[in-house]
């Protein structure tokens, strides 16, 4: 095959006298790299610039297949660019690969100089340059492309046949590979700010739509002897990188203390990232943990970045993580043993530093038992565990808990606290608290706005308690029959209202689709209390 476009090149040459009229001559060669950078100065994307290179240089050099690589020298990788242009050749088109793999691309990047093949007959104990004989290629030429004495990757040129004027051809697209290399290294820049901007602004929409100010550590309280204990544990191993996982029932500050551990570790000023592990659906379990790229599915209109992504650097809460299915039990596994992962529609693996913590108000040993969780990754989410034992056990705290609860809400929505009678306060201590400190919380904001700066007594609170009730022992069929019992209650007082700020959610500070899926389990149908 012929190595240049004749008319192209017929045309250029028209320009200059005849006694100069040499291919390479300095005004040709000036005259094509700027033909070459005015077709790629205004691309925006990395497919655009390379198509416009590959359409740009094929005037110019009559090759068979142009590929351009781009080299990671943290992990020795190698990676395209762009899919390359040209013939295909097996087995070679994918990506990511080691330096290893590549051996005229490593020969380029190590030696930093052209690696110029006439003939790769002579070259066939290298895989890569069988694949390639076998595609019908017979010459390779490859460029090293050099950015402030960096080596950003290789250019590469392939032909069925050694084209003519070898050397000549060899010292223009050596000035070329310059051009192109600080054309590259545009546009990875540009792509790395376009991603970093789309980060950060997806990090601001989490935490404006996730931001809880009730999350203060200073307002986190307790006092009996068994959350002290457990609250001089946890500061001793929050700054290091251990997975822990928190058990207790529900409303018991797993979540808070979840918190409480970020805030005391090193991870602090990254993102708390919380994922309820009861509203993933199977179909967008890996697009909400791991990302995916735009176009990637039906309705993928932009890049999503994960929520283990956006934890890089902080803290991955996985809340209620015994309702997560098996089948997903595996794919969460496999992330967390090896911190890596892919975004849907993308092959590039990307590594996020995050620690773990988890959270269930579920028996994992019966799950166990019942083969409902996986035991590597129950042993992998509990290298450290904390049992946060229920309100009824710790009674002593729930009468300073009353007054910090009333006081905090009457100054957030500018009330009088009530004051409490001797005989209320020990109605609130006799009440067996299922829901716990979210129980206590959500009763304590009716009072305030009840009976803002009056006197609240034993018969004002035993509607809201149920003080009345018989007592039984709490076994899990009894406060699964418990917490039913309050959903209903619930229900009936927000009329069936489940979302918005005076429905049920808001009144259980629950998230609205954990309170769906509490629903759905218990089979409670808010329909049927409008």
């Amino acid at each position: 095959m012929g190595q240049f476009d004749g008319h192209s090149v017929a045309a250029r040459a028209e320009l200059l006298p005849s006694s100069a009229r040499t291919l390479w001559d300095s005004g040709i060669r000036y005259k094509l790299l700027l033909d070459v950078n005015n077709a790629i100065i205004n691309q925006t994307t990395r497919e655009d610039l390379f198509h416009a290179l590959a359409r740009e240089i094929r005037k110019i050099v009559a090759y068979d297949r142009f590929s351009i690589n781009i080299y990671d020298s943290a992990s020795k990788m190698l990676r395209w660019f762009a899919s390359a242009e040209g013939v295909s050749v097996k087995s070679m088109d994918d990506s990511p690969r080691s330096l290893e793999e590549g051996p005229v691309a490593r020969a380029v990047i190590v030696s930093r100089q052209p690696v110029i093949i006439p003939d790769m007959s002579a070259y066939t104990h290298w895989h890569t340059i069988r694949l390639m004989k076998a595609a019908g290629l017979g010459a390779t030429m490859a460029f090293p492309l050099i950015v402030r004495s960096d080596v950003l990757g290789s250019l590469h040129f392939s032909f069925r046949e050694t084209p003519e004027n070898l050397e000549e051809l060899k010292e223009f697209l050596v000035e070329l590979s310059g051009q192109v290399a600080v054309a590259v290294d545009n546009m990875l820049a540009h792509t790395k700010l376009v991603e970093v901007n789309a980060s950060l602004q997806q990090q601001k929409d989490y935490l404006l739509k996730h931001a809880d100010t009730r999350y203060r550590p200073a307002d986190f309280f307790y006092c009996s002897p068994a959350m002290r204990k457990i609250m001089r544990e946890i500061e001793v191993i929050a700054d290091s990188d251990a997975s822990v996982l928190l058990t207790g029932e529900t409303g018991t500050g797993k979540d808070y203390i979840a918190r409480f551990i970020h805030h005391l570790s090193s991870r602090r000023n990254a993102l708390f990232v919380k994922v309820n592990c009861p509203s993933l659906a199977a179909t967008l379990f890996e697009s909400e943990l791991f990302g995916h790229t735009k176009g990637a599915f039906t309705g993928a209109d932009a890049k999503r970045v994960g929520r283990f992504e956006m934890a890089a650097g902080g803290t991955v809460f996985l809340d209620e993580i015994a309702e997560l299915p098996p089948q997903l039990q595996a794919k969460l596994l496999h992330v967390l043993q090896d911190r890596r992962f892919e975004r849907v529609g993308d092959s590039h693996p990307i590594e996020a530093n995050f620690r773990v913590i988890a959270a269930t108000n579920s028996d994992l040993k019966k799950a166990l038992n019942e083969k409902n969780f996986r035991p590597d990754l129950f042993y992998r989410l509990n290298a450290i565990s904390f049992h946060i034992p229920p309100l009824r056990e710790r009674s002593e705290e729930i009468e300073p808990l009353v007054h910090r609860l009333t006081e905090a809400e009457a100054l957030a929505t500018h009330r009088v606290p009530p004051v409490f009678t001797a005989e209320a306060i020990a109605a609130l201590k006799q009440h067996s608290w299922p829901g716990n400190v979210r129980e206590l919380r959500n009763v304590m904001n009716r009072l305030v706005i009840v009976y803002s700066g009056k006197q609240v007594t034993r018969h004002d609170i035993e509607p809201l308690l149920d003080i009345g009730q018989v007592e039984v022992q709490q076994t899990p069929t009894v406060l699964a029959d418990v917490e039913r019992t309050h959903l209903i209650k619930v229900l009936t007082m927000s009329r069936g209202v489940v979302g918005g700020r005076k429905g049920a959610a808001a009144v259980l500070n629950l998230p609205k689709s954990t309170l769906q899926y509490k629903l759905r389990k218990h089979g409670l149908n808010p329909q049927d209390y409008r």
